[in-house]
């Protein structure tokens, strides 16, 4: 009978994955729900990670052009009402302001008061508001591209809520740019796609398929919205960024109009993309294990940690000033134009401490202790690797090398995550084996499935809904990197031209 591993996590990912991912957020110390319901409270460990996030994602939106600003939080209701589509698809999100103070009660208690002459509505996101000032701010075609981008909270009024992947009010950015004609809004709509894309696979290590939605599934109020979707773990798909065309339609809600350089009126072509602190959430699906987070180094909380081991009072001096001074040398060492972030925890648990920052995820764990400086040597595990697989190496080697060494993780960890995917992403050309794919043997593990489906498509909406409605299942995406290919629909088997990727999603 072959031995049980013990593992930090319970219940392991195979046990029941959902409530994994909550043990593994909680053992990290990323964050905890808040006393508001469907809100959280970000700690410093995975603050750190959104700090990391918004810091690399900033210079790759200036790199194209794009520059800060800020816009209120609340949005007057008229504006929302403007443009109908939009209004329509987050009515039964928003949440709504509709009194300016309180006041004590008759019974004793506080109760609103001072009512408002007009609704204010939470942002759910900000193209109406954005829309309004760009109004004020175009007036030429030499005004135009305008370019901005905003970091920011939104409040989405969810029902049923999970820390980083949904929740009632969560952090993101959202960019929004105006332009004077279509091909350049439709240009910049790709443009920040691949941005989004190339943070995801460069710094989070998550291989994505850039893809369009369906009218379905689009943006409430755009032409085309454009998506990067990754496979975590569980086979599910995750929408880890969104661009969307927003043609003339937000343009003319909001009045943003310029004279063109043949003198003429017209209405400015629109653009709006973004991502959340759902990223950090499909970080930890796509690479945590049974023993916790695993952080891609481009973009860990920290990269190293120092445990000095101190087994009498003797060795304390020596043991300290080895680590300091190794922790100096490694912060004067650049990683991909950063300096590598050191962690020294001298917290007296044994070794609780390490297993602390295997759950954590952090790149290296580095021991120090009596035996080790003798040697002038340290003790080093990847997180990459099992726990157990830790080798000494000389100290002048591991500060030359530490820089390949997380890069090397960071490879590791992308590859492992595109050969999952790719083991897990079939094309399946049959309606009777595309609906085994996706219905479970085991009726009460309704999460477990084959993974992504590619698969032909007509076209049709009715098909798209019917699918959804029998298996849960939708379009993910129709990849932008496919060519045309022959078939038939995969459920009226009709004619098709196209292979769309289908899965469950969260």
């Amino acid at each position: 009978m072959a031995k049980k591993i013990k593992t930090a996590i319970t219940p392991t990912r195979d046990q029941d994955y959902p409530q994994w991912y909550q043990e593994v957020i909680k053992a990290s110390d990323m964050a905890e729900n808040s006393p508001v319901r469907g809100c959280m409270v970000i700690k410093p460990w995975g603050y750190a990670l959104w700090e990391n996030i918004m810091h690399e994602m900033d210079i790759l939106f200036k790199q194209t052009g794009v520059k800060n600003a800020y816009f209120p939080l609340f949005i007057p209701l008229s504006f929302l009402e403007k443009e109908a589509a939009h209004v329509e698809g987050f009515a039964k999100e928003c949440a709504v302001v509709t009194h300016h103070r309180l006041e004590k009660g008759s019974e004793g208690g506080l109760i609103p008061a001072g009512e408002l002459t007009e609704p204010l509505v939470v942002r759910p996101t900000s193209e109406t508001i954005i829309g309004d000032a760009f109004s004020k701010w175009i007036s030429s075609h030499r005004d135009l591209p305008l370019l901005i981008n905003q970091w920011a909270n939104v409040v989405r009024w969810e029902m049923r809520t999970r820390l980083f992947l949904r929740t009632s009010e969560f952090l993101w950015q959202e960019g929004h740019t105006a332009h004077a004609n279509k091909a350049e809004a439709i240009e910049r709509t790709q443009m920040m796609l691949d941005v989004y894309a190339r943070f995801a696979e460069e710094y989070l290590a998550m291989p994505v398929i850039k893809g369009s939605k369906t009218a379905a599934e689009r943006f409430p109020g755009a032409i085309d919205t454009m998506c990067i979707e990754a496979m975590m773990q569980d086979k599910k798909a995750l929408q880890a960024g969104t661009s969307h065309f927003l043609g003339q339609n937000f343009a003319k809600a909001s009045g943003i109009r310029f004279q063109s350089a043949q003198e003429k009126e017209e209405f400015a072509w629109t653009t709006s993309w973004g991502v959340s602190t759902r990223m950090i959430g499909g970080l930890v699906m796509c690479h945590g294990d049974d023993d916790g987070l695993v952080l891609p180094p481009r973009i860990a909380s920290s990269h190293v940690v120092l445990l000095p081991i101190i087994r009498k009072a003797a060795d304390s001096a020596p043991v300290m000033e080895f680590t300091h001074q190794l922790a100096d040398e490694l912060e004067n060492v650049n990683y991909h134009n950063r300096p590598i972030r050191v962690e020294i925890d001298t917290r007296d648990i044994g070794g609780a401490r390490g297993w602390d920052w295997i759950k954590k995820g952090i790149p290296l764990r580095v021991e120090i202790g009596p035996r080790d400086i003798a040697a002038n040597s340290v003790f080093v595990g990847r997180r990459d690797m099992a726990h157990r697989d830790k080798q000494s190496v000389k100290r002048e080697s591991f500060i030359k090398t530490i820089t390949a060494i997380l890069d090397d993780i960071q490879a590791t960890l992308f590859q492992r995550a595109l050969d999952f995917r790719e083991m897990n992403t079939h094309t399946i050309d049959k309606r009777d084996a595309f609906y085994d794919f996706f219905t479970p043997a085991n009726s009460t593990r309704p999460e477990i499935h084959g993974g992504f489906a590619r698969s032909p498509w007509c076209g049709a909406a009715d098909c798209e809904s019917q699918i959804k409605q029998d298996l849960s299942v939708t379009i993910r995406s129709v990849p932008l990197s496919e060519d045309t290919v022959e078939g038939h629909c995969i459920h009226c088997g009709k004619p098709s031209d196209k292979q769309v990727v289908f899965a469950k999603a969260y």
